[in-house]
């Protein structure tokens, strides 16, 4: 008893600052119940009207603040994972490290999460933690968010915001503000100090100071996480719709080159001969601003085209034909992009189709170009040559007789593959071919003139 008494009355030992609560009425931030989604209001009003608190928290409510469309909506509760699967039928309880709840209505899926606890996470002898199911106070929840600016909850019931740690100030200010010991939180999670490139390239923040003065000391443990975790966030940097951005605050605060190859590809998009890599992030931003879809797959292979391509013209000058030699250089790359990459093998498939697609299109002849435009592929690969031909890496003519091809009915292509192929030697052309004669056979089957 005494123990409990005390731990709660002494301050932490990580140099958390304390927490006091702010109330922001509607007049201040504007943010109305209407312009969440239906589903996270529902989601809300159902908790509340089970006698649980209820608020749409983190990146939403900072979203709504900047005048931004959130993408989703989570929700932040004082009902345990199996209460809240209780009240909702289209719901499941996911998580090992710490057990949230996705509850379904209509087609879209709310995080419920139940508010954490404090210091009693169980960590590994690193200080990473590896386990956190344990539950608290809505105060203690707001501790132990990562930035200030995702510490924000909104009721919209009473349309208030509760503000903990100044996030709407540094909202305002645009600064990203690590809530507690910076040293202390990337220890417990190095995976926040990639969180912090993307929040601070995707929003257009400053990393304060002293938020962003441990992060080149404190990257290196990124190196010890798991694979798929790490290949997670860097997906969410590359389609943030401001990867150019984040690239930006990836030098900026000083990432080192060897945490994961991506990442390494990425630092050097900046070199001129991987030109295609920032162009490839270039059309990624703009497509997404504009809500049109983007392969994950095309992306990546132009992200890892460089290296490819490297590999590629070695085995070409080692005496390779072009589609045997990208076959070979697609092989040396496989093993490690699928596996100690993190990559999954339904994207990397996409790329390696994609990469082993190019060398068809030096093809303009005969049945070959017919295949080829019949190909499931043929699309992206295309899209990816052309984006080739953007940094002299493709022939302009070649891309040009492709574009006329897939767009031209069936009686100019045949006329097109017709006219590429070479003209025959005018005196070869005149004389008559000799035809072979056959030699008949007996009938003992054995050959006449023998």
């Amino acid at each position: 008893m005494l123990k409990k008494w005390l731990h709660k009355m002494l301050p932490a030992k990580s140099g958390r600052p304390s927490v006091r609560k702010q109330i922001i009425p509607f007049r201040e931030h504007r943010i109305s119940a209407e312009m969440l989604s239906f589903a996270a209001e529902k989601v809300v009003s159902r908790l509340h009207e089970a006698g649980f608190q209820a608020y749409v928290v983190g990146g939403a409510v900072r979203d709504l603040l900047l005048g931004v469309e959130p993408k989703d909506f989570d929700v932040a509760t004082d009902a345990t994972p199996e209460q809240v699967r209780k009240i909702f039928r289209r719901s499941r309880i996911i998580g090992r490290r710490f057990q949230i709840v996705h509850v379904m209505v209509g087609p879209e899926t709310i995080e419920v999460t139940t508010f954490r606890g404090g210091d009693k996470a169980v960590q590994n002898a690193q200080g990473r933690i590896m386990k956190d199911n344990t539950y608290g106070s809505i105060e203690e929840d707001a501790m132990r968010r990562d930035f200030t600016c995702n510490a924000l909850y909104y009721d919209p019931i009473r349309q208030e915001i509760l503000d903990f740690h100044h996030g709407v100030q540094d909202v305002a200010a645009g600064r990203l503000v690590m809530i507690g010991e910076p040293a202390a939180r990337y220890q417990e999670d190095p995976v926040r100090i990639l969180r912090a490139v993307r929040l601070s390239g995707k929003l257009g923040f400053d990393v304060e100071e002293r938020t962003a003065a441990p992060i080149a000391e404190y990257a290196g443990r990124l190196k010890h996480e798991p694979v798929a975790r790490l290949f997670d966030e860097i997906l969410k940097l590359l389609f943030s719709g401001h990867a150019r951005k984040c690239l930006q605050q990836i030098n900026t605060l000083c990432l080192p080159d060897d945490i994961h190859p991506l990442l390494t590809a990425l630092k050097s998009a900046a070199k001129s001969e991987n030109r295609i890599i920032s162009l490839a992030l270039k059309n990624t931003d703009e497509r997404l601003r504009a809500d049109k879809s983007v392969s994950v797959g095309f992306v990546l292979a132009a992200v890892l085209w460089p290296q490819l391509n490297r590999y590629w013209q070695q085995y070409r000058e080692a005496g390779y034909k072009p589609a045997a030699a990208i076959n070979e250089a697609v092989n040396t790359l496989k093993d490690t992009i699928e596996q100690g990459w993190g990559v999954p093998q339904r994207f990397s498939a996409t790329m390696r189709e994609i990469w082993q697609l190019q060398p068809q299109f030096e093809h303009t002849r005969g049945a070959r170009p017919h295949r080829l435009l019949a190909q499931a592929r043929f699309r992206a690969a295309y899209d990816f040559l052309v984006l080739r031909g953007q940094t002299g890496d493709a022939d302009q003519q070649l891309i040009q007789w492709w574009t006329d091809f897939q767009h031209a009915d069936e009686s100019v292509r045949t006329e097109m593959t017709a006219a590429s192929r070479p003209e025959k030697n005018a005196a070869s052309s005149d004389k008559p071919k000799r035809r072979r004669r056959r030699r008949k056979k007996s009938p003992s089957g054995e050959n006449a003139a023998a």
